[in-house]
């Protein structure tokens, strides 16, 4: 064989390997199929052919998931990941063995809303079926602590002036921060479709005890908010159906007495017009020309009247504890009331006059306060005294309202405290217990470190004994006081002293 022919025939082997190679390699692609890897919570649970067939498996099988939040379309759990794969010879499970899996390991979810809300004292989200829901129960919640007709007026900027008297919403907001975002929700978290529902979360928290009541005989709202621990505010705040303090209650109607836990802070702030009553003064004038018998009053006390004009924040309903700005104008100045008794002595059987201590106190503060929180329950505690601002607020004259022995002083708190919570003075901050006569004790709280008196002094009634501050737990500028008779702890409402 000769080189010619030698050469032709390996140049026929050559492209003979060439062509099977190359038929090779067209073979082994034409085997190469694209598919789709299903993950779910970052482990691979299968691959399947067709992702659309896997996606209305999980939205037609859910029709008990779309009767229950009215729904048209179901979706995969949110960590549920589908990705494209090329591969030769995988194992290809069936769209249904997935949706099996999926189904046993994970719960599907629905289109609708994270509401977030973030503050001081605690954050937490709410999920709804439609933001709307959200923004109903909000207003719901606002209209439990503000008049709806005083809402909807400020709502639409048309607030009635103040002639003499009245109040303006001067600005109003949540102190939360609260966003809103689309989401996919797991169907089993819990998602609100109902604004009433998710308003008394707002107002009462997350698995209040439900309490109720029922109206009997000569029942009031006073009466049986106070049976119930609660200010006659809440009561009105859990039964919106009641407008005032004074709406009659109907015997055998059931209203809710259970304790609110707003979850939200609504805050707004006021500038109001009122005439205040101010308290007349009482004093005993003794008469040497008259019997040891005569007891009478001679002239008699008349309240006097203030037009306080004032600025103030109001949260969640309870007014803070000092004002912003105040300014007073005297209508009628008080007439202090005179008894006069006799001290002649016509007949030595006849025993000396004693006079009631309860008739003759004095009022603690200077003139143009305000009593910003009465005696009585107020978030399941009791405040037992009132609270009293204005009278030219920090470091105005703080006085005893009746002669006694002083028997607790305490000025270990900064001046202007920490606020709401601060535990100096047990709460108290600076104050001051003063012992009277038949067993009666005054208590003065929330001083400045000014003190004017020690323990063991006799002071007399109308003595300067500290100036008004805002230490231990207090929220403003205010003087907080207490009395109670026959212990320091037992105390009652002390405008019963004042005949309010």
């Amino acid at each position: 064989m000769n080189k010619k022919n030698i050469v032709t025939i390996i140049l026929c082997l050559f492209i003979t390997a060439l062509i099977f190679i190359s038929s090779s390699k067209k073979v082994v692609i034409s085997n190469i199929n694209t598919f789709s890897q299903v993950y779910l919570n970052g482990q691979k649970i299968g691959i399947i052919k067709d992702k659309d067939k896997l996606y209305n498996l999980i939205d037609s099988n859910q029709s008990s998931i779309k009767e229950k939040y009215g729904v048209n379309t179901v979706y995969p759990p949110t960590d549920l990941k589908i990705i494209s794969t090329n591969t030769y010879n995988a194992k290809i499970n069936t769209e249904e063995e997935v949706y099996n899996k999926i189904e046993e390991q994970d719960d599907f979810t629905i289109k609708g809303y994270t509401v977030n809300i973030s503050g001081n004292n605690h954050n937490f989200k709410v999920n709804v079926l439609d933001k709307n829901i959200f923004y109903e129960a909000a207003k719901r919640f606002v209209k439990a602590f503000l008049d709806e007709d005083e809402y909807e007026k400020y709502i639409n900027n048309n607030q009635d002036e103040i002639v003499e008297t009245g109040r303006i919403i001067e600005n109003m907001q949540f102190l939360e921060n609260i966003t809103i975002t689309e989401n996919y929700i797991s169907v089993n978290d819990k998602i609100y479709t109902d604004e009433l529902e998710l308003s008394r979360f707002l107002l009462f928290g997350n698995n209040p005890t439900p309490k109720t009541y029922t109206v009997k005989l000569g029942d009031t709202i006073a009466s049986v908010s106070e049976n119930n621990h609660l200010h006659p505010e809440e009561f009105l705040i859990a039964n919106t159906a009641y407008k005032s303090e004074n709406t009659l209650l109907r015997v055998g109607d059931t209203v809710d007495v259970t304790l609110i836990d707003p979850q939200l802070t609504f805050v707004y702030d006021l500038y109001e017009v009122s005439d205040e009553i101010v308290f007349y003064n009482k004093e005993v004038v003794k008469d040497p020309n008259k019997s040891k018998s005569y007891n009478e009053i001679t002239t008699p006390g008349q309240k006097g009247l203030n037009r306080v004009r004032e600025k103030y924040s109001v949260t969640n309903g309870e007014r803070e504890q000092g004002a912003k700005e105040i300014t007073t104008e005297v209508l009628r100045e008080p007439v202090t009331q005179i008894t006069t008794i006799g001290t002649r002595n016509d007949n030595p059987y006849i025993p000396e006059n004693k006079v009631d201590i309860t008739g003759n106190w004095g009022w603690p503060t200077n003139k143009g306060y305000v009593i910003t929180s009465s005696y009585g329950w107020r978030w399941g505690r009791m405040h037992q005294g009132i609270d009293i601002s204005g009278a030219g607020n920090f470091n105005s004259p703080i006085y005893a309202v009746a002669d006694g022995k002083v028997v607790y002083v305490y000025n270990g708190c900064p001046s202007r405290g920490k606020g709401y919570g601060d535990p100096c003075g047990g709460g108290m901050g600076n104050s001051i217990v003063i012992e009277h006569s038949d067993g009666y004790y005054t208590r003065y709280a929330h001083l400045t470190q000014t003190m004017y008196v020690k323990v063991g002094q006799q002071v007399s009634k109308g003595s300067k004994i500290s100036t008004m501050g805002n230490s231990g737990s207090s929220t403003g500028v205010h003087l907080h006081f207490a009395v109670s008779q026959g212990t320091q702890t037992n105390y009652f409402n002390p405008m019963r002293l004042y005949g309010g």
